[in-house]
């Protein structure tokens, strides 16, 4: 969405006068906008859509329309008095080094490190445990303005070879590159329009997915369908890259490739939008080049963990909601011939890596990490002792490995990288981060609450010990509820000064995530999603029960389907919350199918294309469903403008209503990050400027002067 072409919009930007907050704000004049006399008809039901002109992100009037908006939110947000106090300790705490990703590649050790305030993490090599660390790879010179992000690196299997991928401006899209490992010589190879994909090395090659090439004014918009497997020898073009798989049938298949450690066998997950059933194919690379099906019906989850003795090692939740772990012939792959090595527990099997001999697998109990190492005819050895509870991720390695990494975090406690060894059961602290603050001075708990129908629901909450609970402590909830995706604890600078505030931290584990395996993810799906929304309310009403908070000192939080879910809550429940921070949400569930992958998730939310779904979508739309007369909080609206995963017009058609309908005194604004796409290309300067915005809106908007104690 770099430019914009046209259609006429007439708009105006009006002064802006701003006064120390007193309790009461004076209404913001926001651009004027074009409406336009567009209906849809879905299935008898006539729905208005006046801004969909908005949806041509590449026109000069969506342009202006846009530039309008960041004038005003630019001069609202310059205009708090405690903003650069906010940016100054951010970036104070941020200055510290911050170390990710270490791996073992045979005789090579690889890690990524940020001093503190670089953009980027730098990759470094190093030869054996204790070798001198080289920069391998650094992301910071990729640009002059910061707009490229490295995204991976892999190295090929005999170390020879790097490759890495970047993201262009924060989008989806991947270009791979390759280079050589001892003398770092950047190779001529360039592979393009890679997405949702990885390099999977073989021999002097990799396989990877891929669409066609888009129009260029489409690439950030466009339905992308017609997934394909290819495989790039080093050293030769593009364009001679070999076509491995494909189906010509289904448009919206889309395909991963692995190849086995032995480099035997090339297995293939694929994958149908974010319907829970996916299949696998395989083909011997020894002796054929056909593609084999494994599992071609729709049965269950399927996670390709490892090859043992010519069979895979699968992890599904087929007859299992929280995950088994059993072990395919190919030559006899039907379920009645699966071999279960590890079975269901209590607990969600949340991963399984092979690694040195060993099946090491990672359980949530209760959205907390707990690692335990099986022998892979699935005796139970021992348990890996975690520092505390938090999370723990990382245990990837090969077969013929006795060492392994991992990184511990928590809330306050900032991830610490482990070297563990496998056969002695013994962990050692391998890089720690030295941070800008004392973790000794939070606390985190954790609650269980009642939705509304009383199912049990977790809640972290992190604060300063000794915290009055007066029901004046500004808090921020945060909770995304969908995709079987689980919140556990994680570490991140930029919640301290929230908390150093005085402030409260939450975290809902919603219905919709993985916390609890796949039931719990379908108790929030298609017609279900209302409970997501019920859960978040209930998370809120019992911060303001307890006293941590009051519906005036609570602000929302989430992005993407968490955007959605924000965006919903405070259409339902404006009186709960004083600020709402709805990010790169679905918000018009009438069309979010049309665009980029967004057909994708209609395994989760289902489509307005179908009558029955239509009434449930169009009753919690956050779009369709913002009502005049109503107080709505504080309403700060982010996207981006490479965003090619939830499309910008989400974000652009839903604040131009919001401005429209709301009469109130609240702020109603948009923020657009620039040069960033839907996470990716969020470097450190950025996060810093985000934050800082956030934090500022917020405790303006409930009356608070920040004090970092």
């Amino acid at each position: 969405m770099n430019h914009f072409k046209k259609l006429i919009v007439v708009f105006t930007i009006m002064g802006l006068w701003f006064p120390l907050y007193c309790g009461e704000k004076a209404p913001l004049k926001y651009p004027v906008i074009k409406k336009i006399n567009h209906v849809d008809d879905y299935h008898g039901v006539k729905v208005s859509d006046p801004y969909r002109w908005l949806e041509d992100v590449n026109s000069k009037a969506t342009a202006q329309w846009v530039t309008a908006q960041k004038k005003l939110t630019d001069s609202y947000l310059a205009g708090i008095p405690f903003r650069e106090k906010i940016r100054a300790r951010l970036t104070e705490i941020s200055n510290y080094e911050k170390y990710k990703n270490t791996s073992k590649e045979g005789e090579y050790y690889i890690f990524w490190k940020n001093t503190g305030l670089q953009d980027q993490s730098v990759v470094y090599i190093q030869k054996g445990l204790t070798g001198e660390a080289k920069v391998l790879l650094d992301p910071n010179t990729f640009s002059n303005n910061g707009a490229t992000t490295l995204t991976n690196v892999t190295l090929s299997n005999d170390q020879k070879y790097v490759g890495y991928e970047i993201s262009p401006g924060g989008s989806d899209w991947r270009e791979y590159f390759v280079m050589e490992t001892e003398t770092g010589k950047k190779l001529a190879d360039r592979v393009q329009w890679a997405k949702f994909s990885e390099m999977s090395w073989y021999k002097d090659g990799f396989f990877y997915s891929r669409y066609d090439e888009p129009k260029e004014a489409d690439k950030l918009k466009a339905k992308i369908e017609f997934q394909k497997i290819f495989y790039h020898k080093v050293g030769t073009p593009q364009s001679e890259d070999k076509l491995i798989y494909s189906d010509n049938t289904k448009p919206q298949l889309g395909f991963g490739a692995n190849v086995t450690s032995s480099e035997k066998y090339l297995v293939i997950t694929a994958w149908e939008g974010s319907a829970t059933h996916n299949f696998l194919y395989y083909k011997n690379l020894e002796t054929s080049s056909a593609v084999f099906p494994l599992i071609d019906k729709p049965l269950a989850q399927l996670n390709f963990v490892g090859e043992l003795d010519d069979r895979f090692l699968v992890m599904t939740d087929y007859e299992a909601p929280n995950f088994k772990l059993v072990l395919i012939d190919p030559q006899d792959p039907q379920k009645e011939n699966w071999k279960v090595i590890i079975p269901e527990s209590k607990d969600k099997m949340d991963g399984v890596s092979f690694v040195g001999g060993k099946l090491i697998v990672s359980y949530l109990k209760d959205a907390n990490t707990v690692v335990s190492v099986f022998e892979p005819g699935g005796q139970k050895l021992y348990d890996i002792a975690l520092p505390g509870i938090g999370t723990a991720a990382g245990f990837q390695g090969r077969e013929d490995d006795n060492e392994v990494f991992y990184t511990y975090f928590s809330f306050t406690t900032p991830p610490t990288t482990y070297h563990y060894l496998i056969k002695e059961n013994k962990s050692e602290v391998f890089r720690k981060a030295n941070v800008q603050f004392d973790p000794d001075k939070f606390v985190t708990t954790q609650v269980f609450y009642e939705s509304k129908d009383k199912t049990r629901v977790p809640l972290f909450i992190v604060h300063k010990k000794g915290l009055e609970l007066n029901g004046q402590n500004p808090a921020f909830l945060y909770a995304y509820g969908g995709f079987n995706s689980s919140m556990q604890p994680y570490f991140s600078w930029t919640i301290i000064p929230l908390l150093e505030s005085g402030g409260v931290f939450a975290m809902a584990c919603l219905r919709g995530g993985g916390e609890y395996g796949e039931e719990w993810h379908r108790a929030a799906m298609f017609e279900k999603k209302q409970n997501v929304f019920d859960d978040y309310i209930a998370a809120a009403e019992y911060l303001i029960a307890k006293g941590y908070t009051s519906a005036k000192k609570l602000a929302a939080y989430g992005a993407s389907n968490g955007g959605l879910l924000v965006a919903a809550v405070i259409n339902q429940r404006p009186d709960l919350f004083q600020v709402a921070f709805p990010a790169v949400g679905v918000l018009d569930m009438l069309r979010y199918q049309k665009f980029t992958i967004g057909w994708a998730w209609a395994g989760e939310y289902g489509s307005s294309d179908k009558p029955e779904q239509f009434k449930y979508l169009y009753a919690y739309s956050p779009l369709h469903n913002i009502k005049e007369g109503i107080a709505y909080p504080a309403t700060l609206v982010e996207t981006a403008d490479h965003d090619d995963r939830v499309f910008p017009a989400h974000s652009f058609k839903y604040i131009a209503s919001m401005q429209e309908k709301y009469k109130g005194n609240n702020p109603i604004l948009l923020r657009v990050e620039i040069k960033v796409g839907h996470g990716t290309g969020s470097t450190t300067s950025k996060t810093i400027e985000r934050y800082t915005d956030m934090y500022s809106f917020m405790f303006y908007n409930m009356g608070i002067t920040p004090e970092f104690k």
